[in-house]
């Protein structure tokens, strides 16, 4: 695999010549622990994690820094696991997880909002006419703090079906910011992968997701 530290720095400064306000989140979830303390070691301080086994293994053995990203479908039953080393959540997609960080949580949980734009029924989240009244309903939530939405776009090469996509997630995420909801400033937008996240960070990223094209993958070493 190739080195880490050149692709960040390559990536970073593009993305900064987009908004300098774009933080990487590096999805690690198919390495292990030596390429990931790689990451750390190249600078890259946002970690994602998809699966509870792999953020505690990488938790429990990584150095230095880190801010720590849950970026996968989270079972309720699993919250209490992983809620104790989470920086950030980027799938809350219902209430019954929403309640369980509340009960389990020592302190508030930075958390994105999951929002299906597409309407791909491959996909999880809310929709989009769903997410005003499902942010609102959580302002007695004290450990449930929505910073943000997030969604994930179709897996497609279409441009113009991307822009929408994101387009629509910056549209929704400027009206919830608009009700200045002090449980909900929901000023960040976590949108864009390795094949597009070039064009979420046009359209008003703020993290971007990136695995593969970043950090690589184990069975990419394996080849």
């Amino acid at each position: 695999m190739k080195a880490i530290k050149p692709k960040f720095e390559e990536m970073a400064h593009t993305l900064n010549q987009i908004n300098s306000g774009i933080e990487i989140v590096a999805v690690t979830k198919q390495v292990g622990i030596e390429r990931t303390q790689e990451a750390v070691d190249a600078g890259i301080r946002h970690l994602g994690e998809n699966r509870p086994e792999g953020l505690k293994l990488k938790h429990a053995e990584i150095r230095g820094e880190v801010v720590w990203h849950y970026i996968g479908t989270l079972q309720s039953r699993k919250v209490k696991e992983v809620v104790g080393m989470i920086d950030y959540l980027h799938s809350l997609d219902r209430m019954s997880l929403a309640k369980e960080i509340q009960k389990r949580a020592d302190k508030p949980v930075k958390c994105f909002v999951q929002v299906n734009v597409s309407g791909e029924d491959s996909k999880s989240g809310f929709s989009p006419e769903q997410v005003p009244a499902f942010i609102e309903a959580l302002k007695e939530f004290d450990k449930v703090q929505v910073v943000g939405l997030m969604t994930m776009a179709p897996n497609t090469q279409d441009e113009a079906q991307l822009r929408t996509t994101f387009k629509g997630l910056k549209e929704l995420q400027q009206q919830i910011a608009a009700e200045k909801w002090e449980h909900a400033h929901c000023t960040e937008l976590s949108m864009g992968m390795s094949n597009d996240y070039l064009i979420a960070a046009e359209e008003g990223a703020t993290f971007v997701r990136i695995g593969t094209a970043l950090v690589g993958s184990e069975s990419e070493a394996e080849r």
